[in-house]
């Protein structure tokens, strides 16, 4: 009995040995199996939502991630390439075009049809509210209130369509107050005649916006009458396309005036008065006039006109 009695005592102190050694333990690998089986659970990559440290993804330098609300990443905000952008078209005595997409046209835009009727008045001797002042070519109307827009329509050419198939073009020098209707034109006698006898009274037409080939050579400046270097109105005559806009130089920078429906746009406390002018048409093309001085009631010739379209 001595013998194996001494052999169980060698046993137990074998296993004691085994169990005091560093990572020995009955319990501890089981534990490292389960921690390995749950690894999977998660992608590569990506935090676990229990663990409070950091993600190692590198910081964003522009600031935070963009919410749910679907903003774009940048990299789906790319400018596109030049190609891909508006061609400005070509600029006309060294001024700038505006592009395309920033079109200045008002009610009465290019490349559109209108409908309407048509009326006659007696123009007499060409002038209207327009204020071009009187005029041996009577192929003149006055627009309707509405599409006047504020003398915006002055000087426009017109291509006028009777249902008969008759058809003439005409200048846009006055206004046919309410209750003329939009889409309305009340032509001239002489106008008028060449599209019916005067007698049908109201005729049914279509009309659209000429650029035409007969324009004067150069656009003229003129100052309003009582004008000075303290207060003045400038008009534009003579443009090939409608006017949209007018701006002087002033104060280091380009400053629009506000138009009136006589046709003349004012800067009430001189404000470049005498000073350089930029014109622009409907179709978005801007002309930088100077030297013209304040003269009033004195029609100025310049030295540029806008292009045909």
């Amino acid at each position: 009995m001595g013998i194996p009695v001494a052999l169980v005592a060698v046993g137990v102190l074998v296993f004691l040995a085994f169990a005091l050694l560093p990572g020995g333990g009955g319990g501890a690998e089981p534990a490292a199996a389960s921690v390995a089986a749950t690894e999977p659970s998660t992608p590569p990559g990506t935090a676990d939502p229990a663990d409070p440290a950091p993600s190692t993804a590198p910081p964003s330098s522009t600031g935070p991630a963009p919410s749910a609300t679907g903003t774009p990443s940048p990299s789906a905000t790319r400018t596109p390439p030049p190609s891909a952008a508006p061609a400005p078209s070509a600029t006309t005595g060294g001024a700038r075009t505006v592009p395309a997409t920033a079109s200045p046209a008002g009610r009465v835009k290019p490349g559109t049809s209108y409908q309407g009727v048509a009326t006659s008045y007696d123009a007499a001797d060409g002038n209207g509210a327009c204020s071009f002042g009187p005029s041996d070519d009577l192929m003149i109307a006055a627009m309707n209130h509405t599409d006047y827009e504020t003398s915006k329509a002055c000087g426009a050419t017109v291509l006028v369509r009777a249902a008969n198939g008759a058809s003439i073009t005409v200048r846009i020098v006055n206004e046919c107050p309410l209750p003329c209707a939009p889409g309305q034109l009340d032509l001239s006698h002489e106008a008028f005649g060449k599209l019916a006898d005067l007698s049908v009274g109201r005729l049914p037409i279509t009309w659209s916006l000429l650029s035409p080939g007969t324009a004067p050579a150069t656009m003229s400046i003129r100052y309003k009458a009582g004008s000075s270097q303290w207060w003045c109105g400038i008009q534009v005559v003579g443009h090939r396309n409608p006017v949209a806009a007018l701006e002087v130089r002033s104060g280091g920078g380009w400053r629009q005036l506000s138009r009136t429906d006589y046709n003349y746009f004012l800067s009430p406390d001189g404000s470049g008065c005498g000073g350089p002018i930029r014109v622009t048409d409907v179709y978005g093309e801007q002309l930088t006039v100077d030297g013209i001085a304040v003269k009033p009631d004195v029609v100025q010739p310049t030295r540029v006109q806008f292009a045909r379209h």
